[in-house]
């Protein structure tokens, strides 16, 4: 990271502390940043051939994303917070006019019963989108003047709040019918982001969601679908582990059993690019790893970026069924995930 870059978001993490107490804590926290050995000069090359080209890409309005997925509000929420994980602030950093540009653009897109979806904006289903949103607001919220980005994030998790179901998950739209452990970790982490940046959470919402995350535990320690759907993936149960770590839970037996079902996936990362969803697995694979720190992470990390540099198009970009916006945004955040830059990231 250039000097001024990290002047620039030190000095926007200096204003935004005073009334956002995560953010305050984060910097306190900062000296236990996780070995910064591991962004290589490689690596380094990757992670700023991969911002340029989302930064490339950003319309006008700060829409993100290709194909089906144009002006999809969750891809532009992972460009973002990818744009962050840089060092970069709201107006400040090299990628400082894209934050800005991000944001704008998903307050815009925020209706007045606090759901978060653009008009057009095609999507495998909102409420993934709506939990990305959430998630990415929650992370930009005290470094934003004025309070718009407050009222809009308290009314997106107010309805999240009220779109949970009966089992405690949620799905793809935002009313509580089914659910499925994919889009219920989404939206764990958001209220988690949120909750970390001020914003009233229910605990027993985070209580429900937790014991249905739970329920779709398998005796393997993977995860299915949902309770009644029990085969085990890897990118599901890796999505699990970031819910446990979001809710609090830092041990007990459900998460040793899931960390040993994902431990053997470290030496196999380069085998499920051939899977689908594995640029999804990738995000939160590396999530699950920094949690739980020390050789997990460092191994993981090595291996997820060995095969991420080899697979980086000449263009700086990563393929993703969903749209290169996305995969890049992945991409970014995961060899980013060093830098500890992100308040979710933060126990």
């Amino acid at each position: 990271m250039r000097a001024v870059d990290r002047r620039s978001f030190l000095a926007g993490l200096a204003a935004a502390a005073s009334f956002h107490p995560a953010i305050r804590l984060w910097g306190q926290e900062r000296g236990a940043t996780i070995s910064s050995k591991l962004i290589t000069p490689q690596v380094e090359r990757a992670i700023r051939a991969g911002l340029d080209f989302l930064a490339a890409r950003q319309t006008e309005e700060g829409a993100l994303g290709a194909r089906g997925y144009r002006r999809n509000v969750g891809v532009v929420s992972l460009a973002g917070m990818a744009f962050m994980a840089h060092g970069s602030t709201p107006g400040r950093g090299r990628y400082g006019a894209n934050v800005n540009r991000c944001t704008e653009y998903l307050l815009r897109q925020c209706r007045d019963d606090g759901f978060i979806a653009a008009p057009g904006g095609q999507s495998h289903g909102p409420m993934y989108g709506h939990g990305f949103a959430t998630l990415y607001l929650a992370e930009v919220y005290g470094m934003w003047p004025g309070s718009e980005v407050r009222d809009r994030l308290a009314a997106a998790v107010r309805l999240i709040v009220n779109a949970q179901n009966g089992e405690g998950g949620w799905r793809y739209q935002p009313e509580p019918m089914d659910a499925d452990v994919s889009v219920t970790v989404c939206q764990v982490m958001a209220l988690r982001a949120a909750r970390n940046a001020g914003i009233y959470v229910p605990p027993e919402t985070i209580d429900r969601a937790i014991e249905y995350v739970k329920a779709c535990q398998n005796p393997d320690g993977g995860f299915g679908y949902t309770p009644q759907s029990q085969q085990s993936l890897f990118p599901r149960s890796a999505a699990a582990v970031v819910a446990f770590y979001s809710a609090g839970i830092y041990e007990g037996d459900e998460l040793d059993r899931a960390l040993q079902y994902l431990a053997p996936f470290a030496k196999r990362i380069d085998s499920l690019t051939r899977e689908p969803n594995y640029m999804y697995g990738q995000y939160y694979g590396i999530q699950a790893m920094f949690h739980a720190r020390g050789d997990r992470f460092d191994e993981w990390y090595r291996a997820a970026a060995n095969v991420l540099l080899r697979d980086q198009r000449p263009d700086g970009s990563w393929n993703d069924d969903i749209c290169p916006e996305y995969g890049t945004a992945i991409g970014c955040l995961v060899l980013q995930a060093p830098n500890n830059y992100l308040p979710i990231l933060q126990r």
